[in-house]
């Protein structure tokens, strides 16, 4: 058990809180804009698209779980079976992100969800949201739930409060600062500053 006040986080390291949060029934869906988007679900999505993708979208956010991984750690990861992979598209162009994890049996995981910077306030996330818990929901399940952490973007964990996420858990994750390892440059997330070890 953690003990009040402060505790170092060693240089290099990074330090986040971070929020678990469920949906027990499907929700009604929430009035949504129209716009440009379309789904597409991705099997089998090469590996360097993925991580491209992914790059674009979480970056500013130091989503690095995935880049650290070998080709066949990450394929063994967005290729299993039970894994669903789709991407938001404006113009032939992926702009959003959607991957659910339905192994456990009536559960479903939502490893990622998010949007460029281009897409973020124009009403993509709410209609992203609604095609992600109507998919998740389509399927027998008796849970729907997902993360988010203090490295997010700020709107992030109301979005998904509002959305019909409940918060039922938080811990701390700490993990070695992706950008001196080379995963990505030091200019990513600023609002994170580098601390050398």
């Amino acid at each position: 058990m953690l003990e009040d006040g402060y505790h170092d986080i060693p240089p290099g390291k990074i330090a986040a809180i971070v929020t678990f949060l469920q949906m027990l029934e499907k929700p009604q869906p929430r009035a949504e804009a129209s716009g440009p988007w379309t789904l597409s679900a991705k099997q089998a999505v090469d590996l360097d698209t993925y991580r491209a993708v992914w790059r674009s979208i979480g970056e500013d956010w130091l989503w690095a779980s995935r880049l650290v991984m070998s080709d066949e750690e990450l394929a063994s990861h967005v290729h299993a079976s039970g894994v669903e992979l789709y991407l938001m598209e404006v113009a032939g162009r992926a702009e959003g992100i959607v991957e659910l994890d339905f192994r456990k049996a009536g559960d479903c995981e939502m490893l990622f969800f998010g949007l460029s910077p281009s897409q973020i306030g124009n009403g993509a996330g709410r209609w992203l949201m609604n095609r992600a818990i109507e998919r998740a929901w389509s399927q027998p399940i008796h849970r729907f739930w997902l993360h988010t952490c203090t490295l997010d973007s700020p709107q992030a964990l109301s979005f998904y409060q509002r959305s019909g996420f409940t918060p039922f858990s938080r811990q701390v994750e700490i993990f070695d600062d992706p950008r001196l390892a080379g995963h990505m440059s030091r200019d990513k997330a600023p609002h994170v500053p580098v601390l050398d070890p």
